[in-house]
């Protein structure tokens, strides 16, 4: 009886050392996708976080103009690194017209980082400075497409305005070359014109 046992306990450990190194592997396969989708929806949000900074920063820089607009820039997105018309469906015309400065020198068109809108510092600044956001404005569209001209809210005073606004990773280097790493958005706007 005891002859029929010798050797039983050492591929019972074995058995149970490759199960549990199968369900370790499992587990840490499983925690880094898991990291993985995190990180990747981290980004995603912090360039729509970008984006949504261009268009308060394009607010703010509208509420403060005093005076008309003296250019329009008729290729905006050639100054711009990554923020192009193909991302907005509403921009249907190649030769669009963007606001470029005012009468007092204000420049429309806009590249900045995060970090410059946001007063953080220290590891923040450093990840927050990975991220940046580019804008454009133009006038609102009528029936025909999009205008060279202030358009009027019919009997206001009020001029409608679009932002387009684009934020990215700079950190993966894609800015230039992957439209899944830019997060795009426009608001349309109006301004009392006294």
């Amino acid at each position: 009886m005891k002859n029929s046992q010798k050797g039983f306990a050492l591929p019972l450990a074995l058995l149970l050392l490759v199960v549990m190194t199968l369900m370790g592997a499992a587990l840490v396969s499983i925690t880094a996708g898991d990291i993985r989708a995190n990180s990747e929806k981290d980004t995603s949000q912090q360039t729509f976080y970008a984006a949504e900074s261009g268009i308060s920063d394009a607010k703010k820089l509208l509420a403060s103009v005093e005076g008309g607009v003296s250019k329009m820039a008729t290729n905006p997105w050639s100054r711009l690194k990554f923020c192009k018309p193909d991302f907005f469906p509403n921009l249907r015309s190649s030769n669009t017209k963007a606001l470029y400065d005012d009468k007092h020198g204000k420049e429309f068109i806009k590249i900045k980082n995060l970090s410059e809108v946001i007063s953080v510092s220290g590891d923040e600044k450093t990840r927050l400075d990975n991220f940046s956001f580019e804008y454009f404005i133009t006038y609102s569209a009528d029936f025909n497409g999009f205008v060279d001209n202030p358009k009027k809210k019919p009997g206001t005073n009020k001029t409608l305005y679009t932002i387009h606004s684009c934020g990215c990773d700079k950190s993966k280097s894609k800015c230039n070359k992957d439209k899944d790493t830019i997060t795009a958005l426009e608001a349309i706007v109006t301004r009392t014109v006294e």
